[in-house]
């Protein structure tokens, strides 16, 4: 299933000892994800890691989010995308990640930012943008279903 993980997924996980973003990043480890991964997104991601704040409570040190990081670019798939859908969202900086999304073909956007991708001026219903919580709810009942 190919999904963006928007960067608040990872950076949270590298972050929190909550269990869900990394839940969720072990998801693509297993290969039950194929995370998409863009020019644009991979910039997101450094300008992030690049933060030290962000990561004071980190059981993580600086060496281990970089060699986690390029752990996670290895298994994503790359896309490039060619054409731009904006102006869409009301926020620009968050046009890259749905632009990846359509390009790559993503069944779903996985974000703690639905709301930054409600309003856009294009419907897509075909991209289901999901909360973790709501993807592991998704997971459990396609579970049920098919047993």
């Amino acid at each position: 299933m190919k999904a963006v993980l928007d960067t608040n997924i990872f950076v949270g996980a590298l972050q929190r000892h909550d269990g869900v973003n990394r839940a969720v990043l072990k998801q693509a480890f297993l290969d039950d994800i194929t995370p998409l991964m863009s020019e644009a997104l991979y910039s997101e991601y450094q300008s992030l890691m690049g933060r030290g704040h962000l990561f004071e409570d980190s059981s993580f040190n600086t060496q281990e989010r970089e060699d986690f990081f390029d752990d996670f670019c290895s298994i994503c798939r790359w896309v490039d995308v060619y054409y731009r859908w904006r102006p869409n969202l009301r926020d620009e900086a968050d046009n890259h990640v749905l632009e990846l999304a359509i390009s790559g073909g993503a069944e779903m956007l996985i974000t703690w930012n639905k709301k930054d991708f409600r309003h856009g001026n294009l419907l897509l219903p075909e991209i289901a943008i999901l909360t973790p919580v709501e993807y592991f709810r998704m997971q459990r009942e396609n579970s049920v279903k098919n047993h």
